[in-house]
């Protein structure tokens, strides 16, 4: 294995069974709120909006992992396939931008766009940044690449339950209104 990947190899462990659990907790909330789609009108749309991205962040943190856990002999192969995750993590990120955008049952607040949109798209492009520098210098872009990596967590896990408190209040209010 090569040695500045095996420095790292406990650290990605960790996240990628962390992200793992926390993408299989989403399919478990997502599930338990999928009868409040009846009361909570337009829910589709902030599902695809809000709650499908942070399955993607804990998708592309499990990837990353995965890649970096890897027993690779070079650093040439997790490069490019880091800059492949990035280049996919920065069209997704951009579509969620534009799906925010186009929102017209919600509008985001500043809130939404750090968190959803801008925050997200900054780990994507650390990400490929890191793929790149990997080959240049393998220790700042490793480091880099772990920041990535535990943001991505960290921001689903703040997204998730965003998401979350905004379903259990919306379905409460709704539930309350006189038909």
């Amino acid at each position: 294995m090569n040695p500045e990947l095996a420095a790292w190899s406990s650290y990605y462990t960790i996240m990628g069974s962390s992200a793992a659990s926390l993408t299989g907790l989403m399919f478990i909330v997502i599930t338990l709120v999928a009868g409040q789609e009846r009361v909570v009108k337009n829910m589709r749309d902030g599902v695809e909006t809000f709650s499908s991205p942070t399955v993607v962040h804990f998708c592309a943190a499990l990837l990353v992992s995965a890649i970096l856990a890897a027993p690779w002999h070079s650093l040439s192969s997790p490069g490019i396939l880091l800059g492949i995750a990035g280049v996919g993590g920065l069209v997704y990120g951009s579509r969620v931008l534009l799906r925010m955008a186009r929102r017209t049952t919600y509008r985001p607040e500043f809130e939404d766009w750090l968190w959803y949109a801008i925050t997200p798209l900054v780990a994507y492009i650390a990400i490929f940044a890191s793929a790149v520098f990997l080959f240049i210098d393998p220790v700042p872009a490793l480091i880099a690449l772990a920041a990535s990596t535990i943001a991505l967590i960290f921001m689903g896990i703040r997204n998730a339950w965003d998401v979350v408190t905004f379903i259990a209040v919306e379905s409460s209010s709704e539930e309350k209104k006189p038909e």
